[in-house]
């Protein structure tokens, strides 16, 4: 969140990736983003994410759903922002499809990491993005931001 509210969302089309509650997704509209794009594993938080765009009377600038549903209806989408708060893991084997998704240029902002996971996963994202900011949270969680290569 405080990542996000550094950034000048301002008509920019957001990829919430992991999306939870659909928070992030949620502040980045708050903020001033055009759209946003929420997907997750769990229907449940889809669901969870639309009832809290809802609340938040951004429902209608936010789609949420699976991650095949995604692909299904947004094959040629590319997003300006796209955010992940989810482990490790997953956002390696996420690298270059979130590659595909971000412009270039495009802003990146990725929690959920571990100290001793983050040269792993800047390797991993090496290719297509420049990861330059570590910071550390409590309890040596991390997050990582940067920005997609415009060569890549």
């Amino acid at each position: 969140l405080q990542w996000l509210d550094q950034q000048d969302l301002r008509d920019k089309i957001v990829i919430d990736y992991g999306c939870g509650s659909g928070i992030l997704g949620i502040a980045a509209l708050l903020l001033g983003a055009k759209q946003v794009y929420a997907v997750d594993l769990d229907p449940q938080a889809v669901l969870s994410t639309m009832q809290n765009a809802a609340i938040n009377k951004v429902e209608s600038k936010i789609w949420a759903g699976l991650p095949s549903e995604f692909e299904a209806q947004f094959a040629d989408l590319t997003a300006d922002v796209v955010v992940a708060n989810i482990l490790a893991g997953p956002l390696s084997q996420l690298a270059s499809t979130f590659a595909e998704l971000a412009k270039p240029n495009a802003l990146i902002a990725m929690a959920g990491i571990l100290e001793d996971q983050v040269d792993e996963l800047r390797l991993s994202y090496a290719k297509w993005f420049n990861l330059h900011t570590l910071q550390r949270r409590e309890e040596n969680w991390c997050r990582l931001s940067g920005e997609r290569l415009a060569s890549a």
